[in-house]
Formats: structure tokens, C-alpha cells, sequence
């Protein structure tokens, strides 16, 4: 049988006239006392049904038992809406479906929360995820993901990449986040790993001849979740052999340019502006700034030198942001609030009122030349920071942001795209007393970096690159390491011993001894991709079927003990954690 034959929104005036079968969800029904009015939707959109008692008693009697999230099917006849009545925020407002027979497919019973409800708690959204998706947001943010995907898909295959898919279960390595584990039956007591990228798969296409690999991959993070992090994420992964950088980002920027286009109908202007991490950290306080307005940070650290107040002659980094506007006890109460969260001691001001007079109890410490930098706009405030560089720039960084965000200084309109480039290779952990790899273990330092490695590794750079677009990383690459001594003699900065190397990588400096060409690439996730497109605050939001912050689905309450003689079959014995 047939269950319509047009879709709710696809119905025009040059349909006017024409008898018509339609389908869908009951988005909205009016009793006006007689006549009924029902808002049907489907994929297509929303159509007004008109049921009159006149014309279809036997309808009319159905329709006064219809609740919104029923599915029904109505055949009728096409009408022209009186003038008065035309909807015109509705493709189909200038029509309505003169319904004769009206038939219901699915009851539904009082629903925990409406569709047009807005503040609904996050918990019961996914734990009716299947209601929740039928929200019109949600069904424009999963439609937009899948275009973006296409668009992704078509540049890279004509491009010259092949898709090549890699296993879902492979070895644990460690790559920065903890592993998810799986056990296996066949080798009771051993593990697989999922994924957390398909990382030494794709190095290895490549050393096969693949000269060109692309991959829409599932990834796996057992990590803690956050506003823009998942433990289940989908990534565009990308690999060249003979990599050169330029074409690299050439292709990503015209993907994402693709993207932009088909999903949003914005045009992006490229080449895209690029900075190096140095210069990122030092004007932003950040290596994924976001461009959308100002407030850049300033230095003062030459100038500060054997300052009389103390805390700036005596700091390694003095810099400062000129906020405008005359912020209040209050305000700046509240900011060195958010500024000691970062990790600063305090926070320094100086305030200038709406004739240009000064207010600070740091003012008389600081010298003629010392204010004649400061000096700032009437109805301003200037806020310092003074410590470590990274400190600096990790404090500053937050306040800028949160400012930005405070002060309505975000062009929400524009998509900023910012290439950063030059990232140290290695980063000092303090807490296990080692070097750890900003990238990961593969990257290649660059040339200088080379000869750093003995004498100096945390200042060697490495030939490795972001893209992020509003202050959102959506996707980072690097050139890989095809040489098997410099890889080993990274193992080792990393504290791994031959011993670990080969047990954990043997396969990969087997591969790369045996003709292995330079290779590279860069790696996009898609669901932070579509927070940036979407303009989304939560990623799960981007993402049909997500857990929660606590890393559980509320919908099928996944997840779940397992029974015994399943766990049994496994090897596996299970040690409860006493409350």
C-alpha cells in the first residue's frame, strides 16, 4: 500500500485542487469549536490539515482523539488558504489539506516533555533521545552533520584519496588518553583496544604504497567528557605519502570551504590566516584563539623590568589585556576569581573612569613611562597578569574569553578560520617527571628541532599544524617521523626503553625500516566540526545517540553488569569497589 504520495512540506498552491494522501506526526492540533486544525510534519516539513465535521463527520471524530506525536494519514483535497490566513513563515502556508478520511498509525501516550519546551533537563532529553530527536534543532543538527560529511567525502575523493577502512580492534598503545578495552573469548585474560585514532593503521597504508588514504573513522577516549569532548567520536582522517604542507592545507581549506558552502550557504574567503603557536599563546593566551573580536593581550615585560612594584620586577612574563569598559569592585572581585581557577595569585588593575583618572592601589608603585603604556581609553580597565610565560598566557587567555563572551565582543555572525602552526614538540609532565608528546609520538620535529632533541628537547618545534575556526580546534596534522633511529630516539625521550619500543611498536619500526616513505597528513573531527558550524555550545548535541557527562546512556542504561558465566567465559573476574 501506498502511505502517501506527497510529503507534508512539498505541498504548494500547484497542488491547489489535486486530492493528496498524507503522513506523518500530529505536531500541533487546534479545536476551534467545530472545525480542527492539525499541524502534520514529516521530514519535508509541516502542513496544515483542516478536518471539518461538514464534510468528514467519521474524520472529525477521529481527529478529536488525536495528541501531538501521533502518526496519522490524511487524504484529501488541496485548498487555497483565505488571504487572512496565509502563514508566511510556512513554505506551505499558502495551502491547506481538506482532510476527508483520516486514519491513525500510532497513539502516543502524554509525553515527558513537549518538542517546542525549551530548559529541558539534558538527562531526560537522552533518556527519551528518540522524542528528543524529533526536535527541529536536533533534526537540523544531524541532517547538517550528515551534508558536511558528503561535502568532506566528494573533496577528498577527488583529490585523489582512497577510502580505506581500519580495524576497530587492534593493540592498546599509549597515544594520550586511556585505552577502552575489550576482552576476547578465543584468548581468555588478553585485550584488544578500540581505537583512539586509526594513528599507526594509516603510517602503515601508507608504507604499503597507498600513497593517499582518507578514512570517516570511529574513535575511541576513555576520558572524562566535557562540553566539546565525547568518548565515542568520528574523525575525517587524512594521509599523504611525499606530504607537502602546502597542499595539505590547500585541501583542507577547500573542504572546508565545501562545507561551509553546502550546509550553510556562506562563502569562506580563503587562504586562511596562520600564526604560529608562539605568536598564538603570546596575543591570545591560546593555542586555538578565537578571532571573532579583539582584546588581544599586550607585553610589559621589558618595560616592567626592576619596576618598583615588585610583583611585576620580579615576574619572568608581565602582560595585560585593555578591557573597555570601567569595571566595578565587584566585576574585578569576580574576574580574580576566575583568574586564581587558572592558577594566578591575584589580579592587578588599573581603572579608568569616564574622565580618565586613574584608580588602582597598584598606581604609586608604577613609574611615569610605566603608566604613559598603560594609559587607556576614559571607561576602561586594564587587567595584569604576572608570572611564568604559560601561566600568563594561560590566565589572560581565560579572561579574554570569558570578557569576550561577558561583554557581547563576539561577532557571532563570522566564521574566523586560523591556521597555527610550529607547536613544540614535547612538554614537560611534572607529575610523572617526563617528557610527554604535544601531538603524539610520531610527529616529526622540524630541522632545528633535530639537533635540540640532546640539548634542549622543550624547545624543539615540531613540523605540526591546527586549524581552528571561532576557537574551536576542528582539525590538526602532522608530518610523521618515516625514519626508524629518530622514531626510537623519540621512544626514548618519552621514557620508553628499547624493551617497551619493541613490545608496544615493534611492528611500526619494523615497517619503517623496510622502505618507508616521508609521510603526513591531518585529522578533523567531525563533531567538534559541527559544533563550529552549528554554532552549538554542547557537542553532544551534534551527535544522534551520546552518553552523558558521567559517560552512561540514559536510554538504555548502558552500562550494564554483565552475567557471571558470560564474564567467565572471558577470564575476567570483576572486584566491587566498596562504597
Amino acid at each position: 500500500m501506498s502511505w502517501r504520495d506527497l510529503g507534508a512540506g512539498e505541498v504548494r498552491a500547484d497542488h491547489v485542487g489535486e486530492r493528496h494522501t498524507l503522513a506523518g506526526w500530529v505536531a500541533r492540533r487546534r479545536d476551534h469549536g467545530g472545525l480542527i486544525f492539525v499541524d502534520l510534519r514529516d521530514q519535508s516539513g509541516i502542513c496544515q490539515l483542516v478536518v471539518n465535521p461538514e464534510r468528514s463527520p467519521e474524520a472529525a471524530k477521529d481527529a478529536h482523539g488525536i495528541r501531538n506525536e501521533f502518526v496519522v494519514q490524511a487524504e484529501g483535497e488541496v485548498v487555497a488558504r483565505a488571504p487572512d490566513a496565509v502563514n508566511p513563515n510556512l513554505p506551505t502556508g499558502e495551502v491547506e489539506l481538506q482532510v476527508d478520511t483520516l486514519r491513525v498509525l500510532s497513539t502516543a501516550p502524554p509525553l515527558p516533555f513537549q518538542l517546542d519546551e525549551e530548559g529541558v533537563d539534558e538527562t531526560l532529553r537522552l533518556r527519551y533521545r528518540w522524542l528528543d530527536l524529533r526536535r527541529e534543532r536536533m533534526q537540523r543538527n544531524i541532517r547538517t552533520r550528515a551534508r558536511a560529511v558528503a561535502a568532506i567525502r566528494r573533496e577528498m575523493e577527488s583529490a585523489g584519496f582512497v577510502d580505506i577502512e581500519t580495524p576497530i580492534m587492534g593493540k592498546p598503545t599509549p597515544e594520550g588518553a586511556r585505552d577502552f578495552l575489550v576482552p576476547t573469548r578465543l584468548q581468555p585474560g588478553r585485550f584488544f583496544a578500540l581505537p583512539q585514532s586509526p594513528q599507526i593503521y594509516k603510517q602503515l597504508l601508507v608504507i604499503s604504497g597507498f600513497e593517499r588514504y582518507y578514512q570517516i573513522a570511529r574513535c575511541f577516549r576513555d576520558e572524562d567528557l566535557r562540553a566539546d569532548r565525547l568518548q565515542e567520536l568520528t574523525q575525517l582522517d587524512v594521509e599523504m605519502a611525499f606530504p607537502d604542507q602546502e597542499l595539505i592545507y590547500d585541501l583542507t581549506e577547500r573542504t572546508m570551504r565545501s562545507v561551509w558552502r553546502d550546509c550553510l550557504g556562506v562563502e569562506i574567503e580563503g587562504p586562511f590566516q596562520r600564526m604560529t603557536w608562539d605568536e598564538a599563546q603570546a596575543r591570545y593566551g591560546s593555542d586555538k584563539p578565537d578571532l571573532r573580536f579583539g582584546l588581544e593581550i599586550e607585553d610589559a615585560t621589558e618595560l616592567t623590568r626592576g619596576s618598583e612594584f615588585g610583583v611585576f620586577g620580579n615576574a619572568a612574563a608581565v602582560r595585560f589585556l585593555r578591557v573597555p569598559q570601567e569595571l566595578s569592585r565587584a566585576d574585578l572581585e569576580r574576574l580574580e576569581g576566575i583568574a586564581k581557577e587558572w592558577g594566578a595569585k591575584g589580579l592587578a588593575y588599573l581603572v579608568y573612569d569616564e574622565e580618565g583618572e586613574v584608580r588602582s592601589p597598584i598606581a604609586k608603585f608604577l613609574s611615569q613611562e610605566e603608566l604613559e603604556r598603560f594609559r587607556s581609553d576614559p571607561a576602561t580597565t586594564v587587567l595584569f597578569a604576572a608570572d611564568e610565560p604559560a601561566m600568563v598566557a594561560r590566565v589572560l587567555g581565560a579572561l579574554r574569553l570569558h570578557l569576550g563572551r561577558e561583554l557581547d565582543l563576539i561577532d557571532r555572525a563570522a566564521s574566523r578560520f586560523l591556521w597555527v602552526t610550529d607547536f613544540p614538540l614535547l612538554e614537560w609532565d611534572e607529575e610523572d617527571n617526563r617528557w610527554k608528546a604535544v601531538h603524539h609520538p610520531f610527529t616529526r620535529p622540524n630541522d632545528e628541532g633535530v639537533q635540540l632533541l640532546d640539548a634542549d628537547p622543550g624547545a624543539a618545534r615540531a613540523v605540526a599544524y591546527d586549524l581552528v575556526v571561532n576557537g574551536i580546534e576542528i582539525a590538526g596534522g602532522s608530518f610523521r617521523i618515516h625514519e626508524p633511529d629518530l622514531q626510537a630516539r623519540i621512544f626514548g625521550l618519552l621514557d620508553l626503553s628499547p624493551e617497551e619500543q619493541r613490545a608496544k611498536f615493534g611492528f611500526l619500526l619494523d615497517a619503517l625500516a623496510m622502505g618507508a616513505p616521508p609521510h603526513g597528513g591531518i585529522a578533523s573531527g567531525i563533531d567538534r566540526l559541527s559544533m563550529a558550524l552549528l554554532d552549538e555550545p554542547y557537542i553532544r548535541d551534534t551527535v544522534a545517540f551520546p552518553k552523558n557527562q558521567a559517560g552512561v546512556d540514559p536510554m538504555s542504561g548502558a552500562p550494564t553488569d554483565v552475567a557471571p558465566d558470560q564474564l567467565g567465559e572471558l577470564g575476567i573476574a570483576v572486584i566491587a569497589e566498596k562504597d
